[in-house]
């Protein structure tokens, strides 16, 4: 197995009677892009002070390349890493000077600073504003600014924390589809703090959720999204509907269940008579006229009312209410929004597979 590039053990930095931190471990692997996901003050930037070491813990070793880094002297360890900010923090003088600003004071020769500057920034499409003053520069163009004088150094890990949060969307979105691009193309490692969850899936090979400074999971995309091991991270991953239900039956981890007096069937781990929560995406809901035979291998069936319905651009949430005070929440294409009439007081037919269903303890959430 490969062995990680970077790795912490048991972090912990202090927050008056709390903790602003607490990690027992997490491991980052070479050419791999980890984001750290959670909401505002989970602990994102914290974490990521600590690992680009600009934070020493009160506790706690971060080792790059098997080797304990010392806070104290961490410029060897500084020289192989590279940090983006939210604000790019320009200085005075040209673009061309705040991109080979690392460069020079990592001492590189001036021809080399000069080539690699121009490199940077060509791919980054700011070449024909070399000669600008840096001061003079949209938040787009300065943020390419920021990630070219971080990308010629070459790093082999490159710390992000919410780099393009101050940007409009279209910017955000090009940024977001050409740093992907240099990630793969370079191989370089990456550790990309945000809050958006869309964010952070279109750039991860694997993403750490965080909550009250604790990492509550790490896995892939779409173990983030389909397996979340708690209510919290559920709804984070963007589950709205968490149904109550008690496990009947258990094999091989597919489980019986019941809920608001219906028979369900949902993937996940526990054993008959435990509490859980079947927690459902809107968009593996499917909806039908409510005498419909749906022509799916879908084995979940429920019968409900439409209470709300919200158009969102190209698609319509649709709130429901099922038996014994279900509630659901569905997310369907304005087409078939149209085609089945969909209004408060509608009644439907809910689908959904078991194989995309999956049951979470239901278990108190930790304040």
């Amino acid at each position: 197995m490969t062995e990680p590039l970077l790795e912490a053990r048991d972090l912990w930095v202090p927050r008056r009677k709390h903790w602003a931190l607490d990690v027992p471990q997490l491991a980052v692997f070479p050419g791999e892009t980890l984001t750290v996901i959670g909401p505002n003050g989970a602990g994102k930037s914290t974490l990521l002070a600590v690992l680009a070491a600009l934070l020493p813990p009160k506790r706690g070793q971060v080792r790059f390349r098997g080797k304990p880094v010392d806070f104290r002297r961490s410029l060897s360890y500084r020289r192989h890493i590279a940090v983006v900010l939210q604000q790019p923090y320009l200085l005075r003088g040209t673009v061309a000077d705040n991109v080979a600003l690392g460069l020079r004071l990592h001492g590189f020769p001036p021809k080399e600073r000069e080539a690699r500057a121009r490199r940077w920034m060509a791919r980054l499409g700011i070449l024909d504003l070399a000669r600008q003053s840096a001061r003079q520069l949209s938040g787009g163009q300065a943020q390419r600014v920021a990630l070219a004088r971080a990308l010629a150094l070459e790093p082999q890990i490159l710390f992000l924390d919410e780099p393009f949060q101050a940007l409009d969307a279209p910017t955000r979105t090009r940024l977001l589809d050409e740093l992907h691009s240099l990630l793969r193309e370079t191989g370089i490692t990456a550790v990309y703090v945000t809050h958006d969850l869309n964010e952070g899936l279109a750039l991860a090979h694997r993403v750490a959720v965080m909550m009250n400074g604790r990492i509550q999971q790490v896995g892939t995309p779409d173990q983030i999204l389909t397996m979340p091991v708690n209510p919290a991270v559920a709804r984070l991953a963007g589950v709205e509907t968490l149904l109550p239900a008690r496990v009947l039956e258990a094999e091989n981890g597919l489980l019986y269940l019941e809920s608001h007096g219906l028979r369900l069937m949902a993937l996940g781990r526990a054993r008959p008579g435990a509490r859980v929560l079947v927690a459902l995406r809107p968009e593996i809901l499917a909806l039908w006229p409510p005498q419909a035979q749906p022509r799916s291998s879908a084995r979940n069936r429920i019968p409900a009312r439409v209470v709300e319905v919200w158009p969102q651009g190209a698609l319509v949430k649709v709130v429901l209410q099922g038996p014994q005070g279900m509630r659901l929440v569905a997310r369907v294409t304005r087409i078939a929004a149209e085609d089945l009439s969909l209004e408060p007081g509608r009644e439907v037919l809910v689908t959904f597979k078991a194989s995309a269903a999956w049951a979470v303890p239901d278990a108190p959430e930790e304040s």
